[in-house]
Parts: C-alpha cells; sequence; structure tokens
C-alpha cells in the first residue's frame, strides 16, 4: 500500500471520528436543551402547585436520574465508537507494514497470484491427499493427487486446470481430502499462503487484501518476509 493510499485511509478514519463526535455533541445539546425544558416546566408546576396537595418529590426526582442516565450512555456509546475507530486505524497502519510480505492466513480460498498459490496442510499419517480447485460457483477447475507425509506439508497450485489451460490470478476454493486407511475420506485442516498487497475498510472490518482474496485480521497465523 502506497504512503498516500495510507494517509487516505487515516483521514477517512479522523474524518469519520470527527463526525462521531458532532453527533454525539448534537446528542447532548437535544438533550441539555430538552433537559432546560424540563426544569422550567418543574418550576412551573413547583411556583403553582397545590400547598394541600404538594408534588411528589420522588416523580421528578425520577426524571432527574433519567436525564442523567440518557447523558452518560450517549457519553459511553460516543466513547466506544472512537475507540473502535482507533482500533481500526492501528489495524491499518498493522496491514500496511505487512505489504509485500509471505503471509499465512486461514481460508478456504487460495489466492492465484503471478500464476500461484500455495497452502500448508496437516496429515495425520503418510497417505494420498486429494487437492481440488473449484470456482466460486462450484465449477472444479483442477484435480491433484498427491502422497502426503505425516504431519505438515507444503503444495504449490501452477494456476492450471486438469486440461492444462492457464487461469488468470484471482481467488480459488480449494477442498484437501485424505485418504483414511479404513478406506473412508476426511477434510484435512489446512492454511494458505500468498503475498499482502493491502488492506481495506470493509463494514466496521480491516480486511487484509492478498490479490483477489480478501481477510479479516483475525485470520492471519504468520507473516513472513
Amino acid at each position: 500500500m502506497s504512503l498516500a493510499s495510507v494517509a487516505s485511509q487515516q483521514t477517512n478514519a479522523a474524518t469519520a471520528g470527527s463526525a462521531v463526535s458532532q453527533g454525539g455533541n448534537n446528542a447532548l445539546n437535544a438533550l441539555s436543551a430538552n433537559f432546560g425544558d424540563f426544569l422550567k416546566l418543574l418550576m412551573t408546576q413547583l411556583q403553582n402547585q397545590d400547598p394541600s396537595s404538594p408534588l411528589d418529590t420522588n416523580e421528578f426526582t425520577s426524571e432527574l436520574v433519567q436525564f442523567s442516565s440518557v447523558e452518560q450512555q450517549i457519553n459511553t456509546n460516543a466513547s466506544l465508537t472512537q475507540l473502535i475507530q482507533l482500533t481500526q486505524a492501528g489495524e491499518i497502519m498493522q496491514g500496511s507494514s505487512m505489504t509485500g510480505k509471505r503471509v499465512t492466513v486461514d481460508s478456504d480460498h487460495l489466492p492465484l497470484q503471478n500464476g500461484q498459490g500455495t497452502i500448508q496442510f496437516t496429515s495425520p499419517a503418510a497417505e494420498p491427499v486429494d487437492i481440488a480447485i473449484y470456482s466460486d460457483s462450484g465449477t472444479k477447475l483442477s484435480e491433484s493427487m498427491l502422497m502426503a507425509a505425516k504431519g505438515s506439508n507444503t503444495w504449490t497450485w501452477d494456476g492450471k486446470t486438469s486440461s492444462g489451460s492457464m487461469l488468470p490470478d484471482g481467488s480459488y476454493k480449494v477442498a484437501v481430502t485424505g485418504a483414511n486407511a479404513d478406506g473412508t475420506t476426511s477434510a484435512l485442516t489446512f492454511s494458505v499462503i500468498g503475498t499482502a498487497t493491502g488492506v481495506q475498510s470493509l463494514s466496521n472490518r480491516i480486511q487484509l487484501q492478498l490479490g483477489a482474496l480478501s481477510v479479516d485480521f483475525s485470520k492471519v497465523q504468520a507473516v513472513g518476509n
């Protein structure tokens, strides 16, 4: 991500923070105006009350407590929103520092970058493993069979379909299946590896981009060089 892009993201966060602050101020101003009206009505009632049947103090005390509670809630909401935005700004800076580095993430999609995509998977035993690549519509594009070693394994896809056609860089769904000794099959846990290319803000979430693949920061497992 370029410095200009990072600066733009920070500016957007600052603008959003300013809007939240303004919204909080507007709510407090409205509450203050309503509170002022309430006090005027209260004073009028006290001045014109029937001495033989005075106002119930518990009633307007309860009203005062409610105004105070609403004010505290407005302040709390504004503070929480600002805290979220500051956290997102920090994640943007963290993500920008990953740009250009090899990143391992938890995802069922593989980023094909510059004609290559790599996954890591764990096999419970030395066994045959089937790795299938699909389009988002569910069409099987490629399938590879290999003999996996027990433990951690790494496999790299060359971006070609089963017929040998080269696919464009993008994000493709992956399924890794192991053949058990009893003749059954089971899905194997895997991670995908790609080069971080940027960060993006999406619906109050900050995501790391690996080419066409976007993942939440919570999915990042390791960052290399």
